[in-house]
């Protein structure tokens, strides 16, 4: 595992958007982030986890936690133009948007998969990331060292039998990452990547893999030095790559 010791106040000043921030990933970066500096818009449909987090946040960090509760499978471009509304009305800039929510929905074959479960996978994982992208680039544009962080999987970058949804809408979340590096790359500060965090003790992973001991992954918390680098100032060297948590070494990055 990558071996980081960042400073407590890394993100000082900076602002980042997190989705899927009630739980799992989403909730240990977020309380990472705070942790170290940062201002935090925290996305998630749970009204009830989103306010236990802001609770916690308010006791160690008070006015740094900022909640939004959207249900991605149901939002449109109303409520994406709302949310970046907010964000340009409370800070000068967003500083960091990290795509972490995501529908798992059912592993299955091709041939026998749910025509709506694949609409919502798609709408949650790949619409809504696409949408709340567009609406926050004017504000990250903003930045003078901007980052937008994709998360990705490892059956988003190699086919695998029965993921079905999951799997096509990591591929696709690949290809935007890919697309959008590769236009804003040289006219903002803003660097733009894809991280896979690998099998994590999440209740997504416990869905996906029922049978597995989840003592054997590692928790959410120890993935946390790889997000603080390439949300922080050090990764600026660092864009349109596919990244992975488990051999993440930026020495090795171009």
């Amino acid at each position: 595992m990558f071996d980081y010791k960042p400073a407590a106040d890394l993100l000082h000043g900076r602002t980042i958007l997190v989705t899927g921030a009630g739980s799992g990933i989403g909730r240990a970066c977020a309380l990472s982030l705070l942790a170290h500096g940062a201002a935090v818009v925290l996305l998630s449909r749970d009204q009830g986890k989103l306010e236990r987090l802001y609770d916690e946040a308010e006791q160690s960090w008070p006015g740094r936690g900022h909640i939004q509760a959207i249900d991605l499978s149901q939002a449109g471009a109303a409520d994406f133009a709302a949310i970046a509304a907010a964000v340009e009305r409370q800070f000068p800039a967003l500083d960091g948007l990290l795509h972490n929510a995501a529908a798992l929905g059912p592993r299955s074959p091709i041939e026998f998969y749910p025509e709506q479960q694949w609409q919502e996978v798609m709408q949650i994982n790949v619409n809504a990331a696409f949408q709340l992208t567009r609406c926050l680039l004017p504000a990250l544009s903003k930045s003078a060292d901007g980052r937008i962080l994709f998360t990705s999987s490892s059956v988003g970058r190699e086919g695998r039998a029965y993921w079905g949804a999951y799997a096509v809408s990591k591929f696709a979340l690949e290809g935007l990452m890919q697309t959008l590096a590769a236009e804003i790359g040289a006219t903002t500060s803003v660097r733009v990547n894809s991280l896979n965090p690998g099998g994590t003790r999440t209740a997504m992973r416990a869905a996906a893999y029922p049978g597995e001991n989840p003592d054997t992954l590692p928790s959410a918390e120890s993935l946390m030095p790889v997000y603080l680098y390439l949300l922080g100032p050090a990764s600026r060297h660092i864009h349109g790559k596919a990244l992975s948590v488990r051999d993440f070494d930026p020495a090795t990055i171009d």
